[in-house]
């Protein structure tokens, strides 16, 4: 049964990701775009990492596209007021997207797969082993980017404040 929730999820997600690629809309481009990231938080739970797949929806969905959609949205995006590309931009974006694609190729060659099995792995992706493995072993790392998310708000504040004269 999960093979086919796999399957499907999968197909959901290559079929969202081209239609955001290939739609003429901007802003159907972001809820395509909301709907491939909900396709991959059904893969996370099917890997048995429910806290992850919670925060994803919470953080990519309901946060960053919900952004992406409002600006989208003030922009007012319309292919008859854009100005078109020349070709040589063009030609650089597929050159690069293409470099882009060889590099991950040749490092998911490299790759090694691991298989969940016994009852240790299943518990792998519960919030309270995650909370323990991050508190336990990765402290310092997580208070260092707190800090460093504390920094970037209060340079994002600095830079929009307007000056008073």
């Amino acid at each position: 049964m999960s093979q086919y929730v796999f399957l499907f999820l999968s197909l959901l997600s290559v079929l969202c990701a081209l239609s955001v690629i290939f739609a003429k809309n901007p802003i159907h481009s972001v809820l395509f775009l909301i709907l491939c990231f909900f396709s991959i938080a059904g893969h996370y739970v099917l890997l048995n990492a429910q806290f992850l797949a919670i925060v994803h929806i919470i953080v990519y969905s309901g946060a960053i596209m919900v952004l992406f959609l409002f600006t989208v949205m003030l922009l007012n995006l319309n292919s008859t007021t854009e100005a078109h590309k020349p070709i040589a931009v063009k030609f650089a974006a597929v050159l690069s997207g293409g470099a882009l694609m060889l590099v991950l190729l040749a490092s998911f060659k490299t790759a090694e797969v691991h298989v969940a099995t016994g009852a240790a792995d299943m518990k792998m992706g519960l919030v309270k082993n995650l909370g323990q493995v991050l508190f336990k072993e990765f402290v310092l790392p997580f208070e260092i980017s707190s800090i460093l998310f504390i920094a970037a708000m209060v340079g994002a504040v600095i830079l929009a404040k307007k000056e008073l004269n």
